[in-house]
């Protein structure tokens, strides 16, 4: 029987508006284990916003396992903490496959039975190391999406385990331990990302405390405020069902929409992209961070 392990890492998930517990409901029917690592200030793990002990309340029994860890602020460049944290959950993973879900992603129910038919061609293929999720990624309100070439549509969040396979730089995506591309085949199952949906003043704390950790401790951004950009567009489906509270608590008032466009050079160029994949699903100019294999599923 296929044994599947889900992990996630979190930091500050409370006083930064993350999802994060809707995020591991999301995953939590396909997983046999699922892995939390939370992130805390100082080498003691004593210093948190709460999220430890919000985590370890929500979800309790045996398929849980809570990691601490400590984010080394010298750990800036590229945001290679958000993999190093990624890799301290994925190593404690004992499944065949693991499930990767991040603390502003959340997967829709209706999308469960898709990743299980993937499941089967991954195990039946021992060449297909990782599946690609089809993203929406939410901006200024859970009504609107941001999608255009600037945002990656897809990426990979299941990987077959026991391969040496690791978070690759900032998160984003996984390689080899050689740092070479893995094989992944191309399912129907999305990722709904959360990261830019929140209220605007949440969105400030959470943008000046990722800057830092690409730039390092003592930098400091300016204040973040909405603006209406290129690709943005109305999202008419439904939400997985997990995130109907959060989406309460979390609706912003602003109507992105009805903002002056932003105007930078570079939107022709995406206009020109945007074009070309309406007509043809050819991104101009992708970037991949994967192998992509065919396969029937």
């Amino acid at each position: 029987m296929t044994k599947i392990s889900g992990f996630t890492f979190i930091k500050n998930g409370l006083s930064l508006g993350y999802p994060i517990a809707e995020s591991v409901q999301s995953i939590e029917p396909l997983c046999d284990q699922i892995v939390i690592n939370v992130g805390f200030d100082n080498p003691e793990l004593t210093g948190d916003d709460g999220t430890w002990e919000y985590l370890n309340d929500t979800f309790q029994g045996s398929k849980y396992l809570f990691l601490k860890s400590f984010w080394d602020p010298e750990l800036t460049s590229r945001g290679l903490i958000l993999s190093d944290q990624t890799n301290i959950a994925l190593q404690k993973c004992t499944g065949d496959f693991c499930q990767y879900i991040q603390g502003d992603e959340v997967i829709h129910q209706d999308d469960l039975a898709h990743i299980e038919d993937s499941l089967k061609v991954m195990v039946d293929d021992q060449n297909i190391h990782g599946l690609l999720f089809n993203y929406l990624h939410f901006y200024g309100n859970v009504d609107i999406i941001k999608h255009t070439r600037s945002s990656y549509r897809r990426e990979v969040r299941l990987i077959r385990n026991g391969l040496g396979i690791k978070s690759w730089l900032d998160a984003q995506g996984f390689r080899h331990s050689n740092n070479t591309k893995i094989n992944c085949i191309q399912g129907k199952p999305r990722i709904f990302h959360y990261g830019w949906a929140r209220q605007q003043q949440v969105m400030t704390q959470k943008v000046k405390s990722f800057d830092k950790l690409y730039h390092g401790n003592q930098y400091d951004s300016e204040d973040f405020s909405y603006q209406k950009i290129w690709g943005l567009k109305k999202f008419h489906d439904s939400h997985p069902q997990v995130m109907q509270a959060w989406i309460e608590k979390n609706q912003n008032q602003l109507d992105v929409l009805n903002l002056p466009l932003r105007f930078e050079w570079r939107n022709f160029g995406l206009a020109f992209s945007d074009f070309v994949e309406k007509y043809t699903d050819y991104r101009i100019g992708e970037y991949k961070n994967y192998k992509l294999v065919k396969a029937k599923i």
